[in-house]
């Protein structure tokens, strides 16, 4: 399985944009996809995911009411509709998916599988 992200770019604050992840291979049902982000300087953080077979979606709250994350099994691809972009969401966007328990959503660790990361840059 490979992860393929892309549609990050420079945007100014209060813009918007959509990132793909799509999925070469077969991404089990089962599996969880998520979003993480790593600023310069800052660890990667959780963003968003879906959990396994499609129950459930959770989000950071630095992004709750902002960001979307959506899942199109038939094309195996995920996606992160980000919206009200601030200049602190500035990092390399990352999507990972693997067999992730809830209580795990949101840890790096428990996933599997990594995309390559698309750069997303907000300017004030």
């Amino acid at each position: 399985v490979q992860l393929q992200a892309s549609g990050g770019g420079l945007v100014q604050a209060g813009g918007s944009l959509r990132l793909s992840c799509a999925a070469s291979g077969q991404i089990l049902s089962s599996y969880a996809m998520g979003w993480f982000r790593q600023a310069p300087g800052k660890e990667r953080e959780f963003v968003a995911a879906t959990g396994r077979n499609g129950v459930g979606i959770y989000y950071a709250d630095s992004v709750k009411g902002r960001f979307t994350i959506s899942r199109d099994k038939a094309k195996n691809t995920v996606y992160l509709q980000m919206n009200s972009l601030k200049p602190e969401d500035t990092a390399v966007y990352y999507c990972a998916a693997g067999p992730v328990i809830l209580s795990a959503i949101a840890t790096a660790s428990g996933y599997r599988h990594w995309g390559q990361g698309t750069q997303v840059t907000v300017s004030s």
